[in-house]
């Protein structure tokens, strides 16, 4: 029985485009790369099943530069589906490679009221997909992995490591998920879904 709902955090309840955008902007300033360039090649790469934003960086070897967090913004269904699921009895939790303050962050989005256990990368010490981010989170919540479930963009971050311990899994296909084809989570996610509120269909 699904008592705790963990999620990930960008682009799964934070919209991160214009981040990623303004990042992209950045990195090609001062280049000939225009933005449409780096646009179409990190879509195109997504579409292949990889990370596109991080393969495109490669891919062009430019440097990053630093993360925009002012411009993430939670997804329009954010709050309506989290009080949904808390009105249904769940416990919902964090796991989610982030930089230092992501309670704070969550506050100011005014998410941090849903969520019981947040284990970020940057407080826990350990990233996802290492299993012991994890295991960090199922021993705040006092629960097993059985009894919870993976909400996340990226297969190779969220779905394929929360399954590989056991944990049912939904890849939520936002950011650049929403580009990559079903057949990449076939056999792998339990449930795959196009928007946040598409999972009250599901829990």
């Amino acid at each position: 029985m699904i008592k705790w709902i963990f999620f990930d955090v960008g682009s799964t309840l934070v919209d991160e485009t214009e981040a990623y955008d303004h990042r992209a902007r950045e990195m090609i300033g001062n280049t000939s790369i225009t933005f449409k360039d780096f646009d179409d090649v990190r879509i195109a790469l997504a579409k292949q099943g990889l990370d596109g934003n991080s393969a495109a960086i490669k891919h062009f070897g430019l440097t990053k530069t630093r993360w925009h967090s002012e411009d993430e913004v939670p997804y329009s269904d954010a709050h309506s589906t989290l009080t949904a699921l808390v009105d249904k009895g769940y416990k919902l939790g964090i796991i989610a490679n982030q930089k230092l303050g992501t309670a704070e962050r969550l506050e100011f989005w005014g998410l941090h009221q849903y969520f019981d256990v947040i284990a970020a990368s940057a407080e826990i010490g350990y990233a996802k997909p290492d299993k012991e981010i994890f295991e960090k989170a199922f021993e705040l919540a006092g629960c097993t992995a059985v009894e919870s479930i993976m909400v996340g963009d990226r297969l190779d971050n969220d779905i394929i490591p929360a399954k590989a311990i056991g944990m049912k899994t939904v890849w939520v296909k936002n950011g650049l998920a929403q580009y990559q084809s079903a057949e990449f989570g076939e056999g792998v996610a339990d449930y795959q879904v196009n928007s946040l509120s598409e999972i009250l269909s599901i829990l």
